[in-house]
C-alpha cells in the first residue's frame, strides 16, 4: 500500500465515522379541518433509506417521544391560521435508524 492509498483509506474511514445522517424538517400543517404532520425530505437523501413510509414514521415517532403531542397540537390548533405550517425543528437520522441529533421544540406564539 502506498502513502497515497493509506491517506485515501483513512479519509474514507473518517468520512464513514463522521457521517452526520440525513436531516428531516418536521412541521404541522394547519387546514380548516385537520392538523397534518409533515416531514420535509432532503433532496440528497442517503440511498440507504429504502422505504419512505418507514423513515417518515420513524421521524414522527421520535418527534412525539421528544415533544408532548397533545400540548403541541392544542397550541397549534388555537394559534396558527389555516394554511400555515408550523415548524417544529429537525431530526437527523442515519439509515440504520440511529438518531444523530434533533432541534425539536414546542412552538410558541407571541400574544399581541
Amino acid at each position: 500500500m502506498t502513502d497515497s492509498d493509506e491517506v485515501n483509506a483513512a479519509n474514507a474511514a473518517t468520512a464513514d465515522e463522521t457521517r452526520d445522517g440525513d436531516t428531516f424538517g418536521v412541521g404541522i400543517h394547519v387546514t380548516e379541518t385537520e392538523l397534518r404532520f409533515v416531514v420535509n425530505v432532503p433532496s440528497d437523501i442517503d440511498s440507504g433509506w429504502t422505504d419512505p413510509d418507514a423513515f417518515q414514521q420513524l421521524v414522527e415517532r421520535i418527534t412525539w417521544e421528544t415533544l408532548d403531542q397533545q400540548d403541541v397540537l392544542r397550541t397549534i390548533a388555537s394559534h396558527a391560521p389555516d394554511g400555515e405550517t408550523v415548524f417544529l425543528g429537525t431530526v437527523t437520522l442515519r439509515p440504520d435508524e440511529t438518531l444523530v441529533d434533533h432541534t425539536l421544540q414546542a412552538p410558541t406564539f407571541d400574544e399581541a
